[in-house]
């Protein structure tokens, strides 16, 4: 079974992400080491939501960067049975993610859930419709 950064890149569908955790080197702090992880992982169309020009402007302040990609990580193996049940998930960036269960769907903040439990050997991923912001990022 591969990583997380290996499965994210055999998914095709992770290029924005992928290159925010290679700029922000959290491929090799975290995503590329053995534990357990889990990625609330935007699609490249959540990137293209964001306004024009933000991505960039995160491309070139690497430390607001990190906070971002941190806070789509959190620690432990969570998977679809464990999101139902839970309201919130710590995260590496050290916010807390509100988790909301209903209707057989899962919310991460305002992000929907569009797929879950693709599984790797330090983790799974969930994948999310939009970018999430941490309150400290979003205000700034």
């Amino acid at each position: 079974m591969a990583n997380l950064v290996e499965t994210a890149v055999q998914a095709g569908n992770f290029n924005t992400l992928l290159k925010a955790v290679k700029a922000t080197k959290l491929d090799e702090e975290i995503l590329n080491t053995p534990g357990s992880y889990t990625v609330f992982a935007p699609t490249d169309e959540a990137f293209a939501k964001l306004p024009e020009g933000t991505l960039d402007a995160l491309l070139q302040d690497i430390p607001k960067l990190k906070k971002i990609v941190a806070y789509h990580v959190s620690f432990g193996d969570v998977r679809s049975d464990d999101l139902a049940q839970i309201e919130e998930a710590e995260t590496v960036e050290g916010s807390v993610l509100a988790i909301e269960s209903a209707d057989g769907k899962i919310k991460v903040n305002d992000a929907n859930v569009l797929k879950m439990d693709i599984l790797t050997d330090n983790g799974v991923i969930h994948v999310i419709d939009q970018v999430l912001m941490p309150a400290m990022v979003a205000g700034s």
